[in-house]
């Protein structure tokens, strides 16, 4: 049991009706799962106000009630604390109901719209050669040292985050490496965390279903850097516009990444081939088994970063050669009949226009490149017609299909992107709602040498429709079908 007047420590009360003098055993903010003597933390969320609830969470044993307003008839022997913000109260309260986690070990958090999954698993990858215990917190997984744990959130939700950091303390771990979404800032998550350290990747179009508008999007991003300690760093894409608007505010010392412009590290793409990069990482040369230039930015943001640390340069060097890419992030097969399948999790405009690039700089143009590509339902219906447009001008042939379509008509999702095609690149476009039939399709018109890429759902082992879930493996899907073809 905890005490309530700990676990309150830091957060702003407005009111309390009731005494703060007593024990409480656990933190929730979904009513169904409350249990005796719990505190109900209320929060007005996007789809549900957690306030309709407290009734319901008082009944199954909350005896702590925190929200943004008092119900007019409070119940005798329940404690009921007003605050400003519920979510707020909810994250700082998280941490010190697990006894704030992250100040036992060294947090880094990486946020930008592309590159924060491969430079966040990348980090715990090179980390972990270099001998030490280290927790991941990321879209593909969770890892709590080489404890696997499925990730549902980018982000998770305060408590899951803090239960998480409290068991990396317990195993000993003494760095972590995080994904900070715009939706976890938004919504608190990572507020009551000390971090050491803040990685900003770049800024594209995405998530204008949640954000009203692109400098929401960037601002919400903004805040991760503004309220990072002094103590801490703030690394930042020099090459990208928004990275100087990342530092306007920001308390931590501060460094830039660049390949273009010039920054505290610098990085030259020496060589580009599909077994890997030859870099100059300011004036070292390393090969590494990463593609693409996105990739070499993601790789200089993670020499950067292991620097500031306190690794080795040597020692750096050497292990960032070793690394290997992030499930779903440019993964690919060959086929003995020399058809290369490319499988990356590209979702916006920006990251499917990275990869088509990547494979035009190191292709012949003797070669075909057949695209598989859609959009997710509900979500950034604004993104479709320029995953269409780009879609269709940098590729031989382009097969439109279904990612996710959840609630939405797969159709109707195709026919959004379509609008992007233009006139001239018609005729390289097929549209074919099945997702395996289409990529089935890709690999059925493909020849020796073509190269297959499958956008948009990467690691993702699922499919999404109408609500119902069913298993679903772009990578297996695409390996079966070029096996098949070998027969």
């Amino acid at each position: 049991m905890n005490s309530l007047k700990d676990i309150l420590y830091k957060v702003t009360l407005d009111a309390v009706v009731g005494s703060t003098d007593v024990l409480v055993r656990n933190i929730q903010f979904n009513s169904r799962s409350i249990g005796v003597n719990d505190v109900f933390v209320a929060i007005k969320g996007s789809l549900t106000d957690g306030h309709h609830y407290i009734d319901k969470a008082i009944q199954q044993g909350a005896i702590v009630v925190v929200c943004q307003e008092v119900p007019v008839s409070t119940k005798s022997g329940i404690t009921y604390i007003k605050v400003d913000d519920s979510s707020r109260a909810l994250a700082i309260m998280a941490a010190n109901f697990y006894g704030n986690p992250s100040e036992n070990l060294k947090l880094v958090g990486v946020t930008g719209t592309n590159g924060k999954t491969t430079v966040a698993s990348l980090l715990y990858q090179l980390f972990k050669k270099a001998g030490y215990k280290v927790g991941l917190l990321s879209t593909v997984k969770i890892m709590v040292d080489n404890e696997v744990f499925k990730a549902t959130h980018t982000t998770p939700d305060s408590l899951t985050i803090n239960q998480y950091l409290k068991q990396m303390n317990d195993q000993g771990v003494e760095f972590c490496f995080m994904e900070v979404s715009s939706h976890g800032i938004h919504q608190n998550r990572t507020l009551g965390l000390k971090f050491e350290g803040g990685i900003f990747t770049n800024l594209s179009h995405d998530h204008l279903d949640y954000h009203d508008t692109f400098a929401e999007y960037r601002d919400v991003k903004k805040r991760f850097f503004d309220e990072l300690p002094k103590s801490a760093f703030a690394l930042i894409n020099g090459d990208d516009k928004n990275g100087s608007i990342m530092l306007q505010n920001t308390k931590a010392k501060q460094y830039t990444y660049a390949l273009k412009t010039y920054a505290d590290y610098k990085a030259q793409i020496l060589e580009n081939q599909f077994s890997g990069l030859l870099l100059k990482l300011n004036e070292n040369e390393v090969w590494v088994r990463l593609i693409g230039t996105f990739n070499a930015y993601n790789i200089l943001a993670i020499f950067a970063t292991a620097e500031l640390l306190g690794l080795e340069k040597q020692e750096s060097l050497r292990l960032i050669s070793e690394l290997e890419s992030v499930s779903g992030r440019f993964q690919f097969v060959i086929s003995d009949q020399k058809i290369t399948a490319i499988v990356d999790y590209a979702h916006t405009p920006d990251a499917l226009k990275n990869v088509l690039e990547t494979i035009n700089d190191i292709r012949t143009k003797n070669e075909d490149v057949i695209t598989v590509v859609g959009c997710g339902g509900d979500r950034d219906v604004t993104k479709r017609p320029k995953m269409g447009h780009i879609a269709s001008a940098l590729s031989t042939k382009v097969i439109f299909t279904s990612d996710n379509p959840r609630s939405e008509v797969p159709e109707a999702i195709i026919e959004a992107i379509e609008v992007g095609v233009e006139p001239q690149n018609f005729k390289k476009t097929l549209s074919i709602v099945d997702r395996k039939q289409a990529i089935k399709t890709a690999c059925q018109l493909a020849k020796p040498n073509d190269i297959i890429l499958i956008a948009g759902k990467g690691h993702e082992t699922y499919q999404e429709v109408k609500g119902e879930r069913s298993d679903f493996d772009d990578f297996k899907i695409v390996k079966a079908y070029l096996k098949q073809l070998e027969k």
